[in-house]
């Protein structure tokens, strides 16, 4: 009950939030919202801390900026462009890491995306630290134009709520009570005949692709794919996001990343301090809310009906 009545307050707000908000930032948000829940996904209900997919994000904006820049592709395809490569890196990544069990496959993930990281600043089209600028935006189904920051807004909650929902329905399929059952217990699951390797990689894969669709859609927003999103921190940040907002909770990454890039956003005048207030925010949320916000709050409802 408190999900849907959370998926209908989740809808109205994204409905109406270009109307008393500044677009490009609700835009931002959602972006990161929909990369938390790909992260929550891998990390909530299958167990696997990745310090990897800032890989993903990254990698998909800079595939998804150049299949728009120079290969003049319209804007879906290049999001799908982007997004395709996301799934691919996401399967080898995946195929490589996911034999690993706990810091193990963390650094694993760390390592791969750090090679990401370097193509990035190496390689001759992604700009290097000046990042692949002068995206275009350019018009959907031909005839809707995209520098429009309402269409363009409309467009990105489309997106955002279409990976939503899979992810939704990924939890609440056989495949993720599978997923659940390995976090818990992955000797026992085993033993039941599941081929636990297998799932993890789906898990992995779907995880990556969803993050590589948030990332595709950021560079299409800002007309510009940088550096900082396949950095390590930027990682780092998904994990707060996920964690802030509840682990293992459908609305948690949303509500997390939220309130982790509004932070970011009104504190930013105070420069490199930035990092330590966040940390302290951190720190103040995980011994106030354990859970997180979202899993506190669904903890205290269940308490009282109990």
């Amino acid at each position: 009950m408190m999900n849907r009545i959370l998926l209908v307050i989740m809808i109205v707000l994204g409905l109406t939030a270009p109307f008393f908000a500044y677009p490009v930032f609700v835009m931002d948000l959602l972006c990161f919202a929909l990369f938390a829940c790909a992260f929550n996904l891998l990390l909530g209900y299958a167990g696997l801390l990745s310090f990897g997919h800032a890989a993903f994000f990254g990698g998909a904006a800079y595939v998804a900026g150049y299949a728009l820049k120079e290969w003049g592709f319209p804007p879906l395809l290049g999001i799908l462009t982007g997004t395709g490569f996301a799934l691919l890196l996401g399967t080898v990544f995946g195929y490589l890491a996911i034999r690993r069990q706990g810091i193990y496959f963390a650094m694993v993930t760390l390592a791969l995306a750090q090679i990401i990281y370097f193509l990035a600043l190496q390689l001759p089209f992604t700009g290097g630290e000046n990042g692949l600028q002068r995206i275009p935006r350019g018009e959907l189904f031909g005839f809707i134009d995209l520098n429009n920051e309402l269409a363009m807004y409309y467009l990105v909650l489309a997106i955002f709520l279409i990976g939503f929902g899979i992810i939704y329905r990924t939890i609440h399929s056989p495949f993720g009570e599978v997923l659940q059952a390995i976090r818990e217990n992955e000797s026992r699951a085993l033993s039941l005949g599941y081929d636990v390797d297998h799932f993890k990689l789906m898990a992995f894969v779907i995880s990556a692709t969803l993050a590589g669709l948030a990332g595709a859609t950021k560079a299409l927003i800002f007309q510009f794919a940088a550096l900082t999103n396949a950095h390590w921190q930027t990682s780092g940040e998904v994990i707060l996001m996920t964690l802030v907002g509840g682990l293992g909770t459908v609305f948690g990454p949303v509500v997390g990343a939220i309130t982790v890039a509004s932070l970011s956003h009104e504190l930013s005048s105070f420069g490199s301090w930035v990092q330590v207030i966040l940390g302290v925010i951190f720190v103040f949320c995980v011994m106030v809310f354990r859970r997180g916000i979202i899993g506190e709050l669904q903890h205290r409802l269940s308490r009282r009906k109990g």
